[in-house]
């Protein structure tokens, strides 16, 4: 008898253990990467790195507080300058300016293709077909109207203009950026929806002829430049938005750009 009510007492919590099994998370579930919200915009100011030496921006105090009784700056930028977009009109005569991108463009599944380690030895290195299906082996398709965010570690570089800008003896640049043949390759295989880069251009810097960009803006897609924090975000299941500034006729403007997932 008492050996009869073990077993039927062991079958019973037996039974109990194994539906708590059942519903406790599985470890892959608790190790899943929390929701999250990440700012990609660098600060703007004077003192971050323009593509050409003397496009940098200037600031004055118009008001303050004490003299007016309100405070506002005054600031003379160009459009491409900082964190920004290029519009289609930036590269492609005729293309959309930076007022004609509609709010459901500028929200999109974000993909991260990360070259840093590559980048690290070799600044003129670009993203490639090879990165892109060797993303999707990794992590799943790219998927349709995505934003594609080459990570290359650039952005650590920031505060040294020299070494954001890859500055050769000669003045040459150099900075990582897509391929002209992996953005075709997005656009006419993924139908993607923008490029963004961590880098001062989304061509490389040793590049002369900006295929890159003529081959995105001729498709009327935009790109997104001096992207900050690609490091922080997922890379795949994140959902990017760009903040891009209106301005008419614009060939592109800055933004605020951040990642939620």
């Amino acid at each position: 008898m008492c050996v009869d009510k073990v077993t039927r007492r062991s079958l019973v919590l037996g039974a109990a253990a194994t539906t708590a099994a059942v519903a406790l998370p599985a470890p892959a579930q608790a190790s899943a990467r929390k929701s999250g919200l990440q700012d990609l915009t660098h600060v703007v100011s004077p003192a971050f790195p323009a593509f050409e030496p003397g496009e940098e921006p200037s600031r004055r105090t118009a008001t303050s507080i004490p003299a007016d009784g309100y405070y506002m700056q005054e600031w003379t930028i160009l459009e491409h300058f900082g964190t920004h977009v290029d519009a289609p009109a930036h590269f492609t005569a005729g293309g959309r300016t930076s007022e004609e991108l509609s709010l459901a463009e500028l929200i999109s599944p974000a993909v991260v293709i990360d070259i840093a380690r590559r980048a690290a030895r070799d600044p003129d290195t670009v993203v490639t077909v090879a990165d892109l299906t060797a993303y999707e082996r990794k992590h799943d398709r790219i998927p349709r109207n995505a934003a594609v965010l080459m990570h290359s570690g650039w952005a650590a570089k920031a505060e040294d203009v020299d070494a954001y800008r890859g500055t050769d003896a000669e003045g040459g640049l150099h900075f990582p950026g897509f391929s002209a043949e992996a953005c075709e390759w997005l656009i006419t295989k993924r139908r993607i929806r923008c490029l963004g880069v961590d880098t001062l251009s989304i061509d490389p810097g040793v590049s002369t002829g900006f295929e890159t960009h003529l081959a995105l803006t001729g498709a009327d897609r935009y790109g997104i430049e001096n992207l900050a924090h690609l490091d922080r975000i997922p890379p795949h299941g994140a959902t990017l938005t760009v903040g891009v500034i209106p301005y008419q006729d614009g060939s592109g403007g800055q933004a605020r750009v951040f990642s939620s997932w």
